[in-house]
């Protein structure tokens, strides 16, 4: 065994959740609550899922999201709403929109109507969104979603629904739902994108209030093992010219079981978008990551987050006061490996403003397995780590505790997959549809093994190859991991391992 001891710079720890109380009961909660995440959103009380209404307005992001306030299960959905200046730390405000006559409040997107074509002002929030009607569910006639908006005048603040609503009838879709709307200058004209089935279906609109069909996509191509939400649909600029990337969550269906989002490449022309492949692109592998669509009004970055739960087991999670948190958000990109274009993402930059280095080693030469545990052994799960090996071979990074829960990942090399897994990482028996060990295929070819991890008290996000092959997966450790050992299959040598501390 290689030992390897590290100089670790001294820093102030983060606390770790509220302290305990005297009545059994409250130290029960008090024990969940160590599971909350530290530099992930989640919500004070209640339930969450897909986030929704994302949007950059005067220095600050809105995350909107799916909410049931009164309840850690999903239920009667609000939109709840948190910001952020810097897209690490968000602060919780006021519920959004809360149902109404013509339904519950699902997902969907907001925008800034900087050219006042809505008539509610110019540079008004508008808010985008899907009408549940559970009463007209019952009735079986497929008619229950509909499209509304809403407005805000004061940045998001206080919202009042149009009193047209729905501004896209039902035309007898059952699954008819998730609308995100974009500008779209060459057409001069706001852009639907609405999953509607097993499909996406594109309309368009001058206001916002009047909305024509233009096309359909998805027979014959992609995943289809579940139904298809939560679309986005964005502009790339590359070396070949403008390419489009459409996003389609998937639920169930996903590479790993359960939930996923799948991608495409293609074209979009104002009214038709076109795939360039038929193959099946996964921006995701993890089991735990859904529903991620990007900020609007952000120029040419696209920023996502998504939601880190998965609907195979979301409702049973443990949970406290509250339920599900979100990933951290992610920067997206295009890159390309041999004739294919592929969709990357990583961690966001503004992540290494609000983080500091703690170890940092330039080269560290791997035989069988080398302890690195001095690197994270005080952090407290909140960490943000990564490393170069010099060859593509196999290997498997084993963070553990001193209890023995581990989680383990990794690179099989026979397989030419990443894995994650968390068979040992504390509380699996919740549910057994919580899936132990997810697999993602590597994209590229040879070279370096490029690798970046962020642990959060009860997450871990692996980004491979510059983000194209990605991993986001949950688990529930009781006690933070102090130790970390890297095991090689062969010789080889970690470059460039980093590790920093998120504040």
């Amino acid at each position: 065994m290689n030992k390897l001891t590290i100089g670790i710079l001294a820093f102030a720890l983060i606390g770790c959740g509220p302290q305990q109380t005297s009545t059994k009961q409250n130290q029960q909660i008090d024990s969940l609550e160590d599971y909350r995440p530290a530099y992930h959103f989640s919500p004070k009380n209640g339930w969450m899922n897909d986030p929704n209404g994302l949007v950059y307005l005067n220095g600050t992001y809105h995350l909107f999201f799916q909410h049931n306030p009164d309840d850690t299960k999903w239920g009667p959905m609000h939109w709840g709403h948190a910001t952020s200046t810097d897209l690490v730390h968000w602060e919780e405000q006021e519920i959004a929109l809360f149902p109404d006559s013509l339904g519950t409040i699902f997902s969907g997107s907001a925008v800034i109507d900087k050219d006042n074509t809505a008539g509610f002002g110019a540079n008004a929030l508008v808010a985008i969104y899907t009408n549940h009607s559970h009463e007209i569910e019952d009735q079986k006639t497929g008619l229950h979603q509909t499209q509304s908006i809403a407005y805000s005048l004061d940045q998001g603040k206080t919202w009042t629904k149009y009193e047209g609503n729905p501004v896209l009838p039902n035309p007898g879709i059952w699954d008819f739902r998730d609308p995100k709307v974009m500008w779209h200058t060459e057409t001069k004209q706001w852009i639907m994108t609405l999953a509607t089935k097993q499909s996406i279906t594109f309309y368009g609109s001058k206001n916002l209030k009047a909305w024509e069909r233009l096309s359909e996509f998805g027979e014959g191509i992609g995943a289809h093992g579940g139904v298809w939400e939560c679309p986005d649909l964005l502009p790339f600029s590359t070396a070949e010219g403008e390419k489009w990337v459409l996003l389609v969550s998937i639920n169930p269906g996903g590479p790993n079981t359960g939930s996923a989002t799948q991608y495409f490449v293609g074209d979009f022309d104002g009214k038709t978008f076109t795939s360039e492949h038929n193959d099946i692109r996964w921006m995701d592998y993890g089991p735990d990551n859904y529903a991620g669509v990007t900020f609007s009004n952000t120029g040419d970055r696209k920023l996502l987050i998504g939601w880190m739960s998965n609907w195979e087991y979301a409702n049973d999670v443990p949970a406290s006061t509250w339920r599900s948190g979100n990933t951290v958000v992610r920067e997206l990109g295009l890159a390309k490996e041999g004739d294919k274009w592929l969709l990357t993402s990583m961690p966001v930059s503004e992540i290494d403003k609000v983080s500091e280095v703690t170890t940092k080693v330039k080269s560290v030469e791997l035989v069988n397995e080398t302890d690195l545990s001095d690197a994270i052994a005080s952090l407290q799960n909140t960490f943000d780590a990564s490393f170069t090996l010099n060859k593509a071979t196999g290997f498997q990074v084993t963070l553990s505790n001193e209890d023995g829960e581990a989680l383990v990942f990794g690179y099989d090399a026979d397989r030419q997959q990443y894995f994650i897994d968390r068979s040992k990482a504390g509380n699996t028996n919740f549910s057994d549809k919580f899936i132990h060990r997810p697999v993602a295929s590597r994209l590229v070819q040879g070279g370096k093994l490029g690798i970046r991890f962020l642990v959060d008290r009860n997450s871990i996000e692996l980004f491979a190859d510059g983000g194209i092959s990605n991993m986001s997966a949950l688990f529930f450790t009781k006690k933070p991991f102090t130790k970390l050992k890297v095991a090689a299959h062969e010789a080889n040598t970690i470059e460039n391992f980093r590790v920093k501390v998120i504040r």
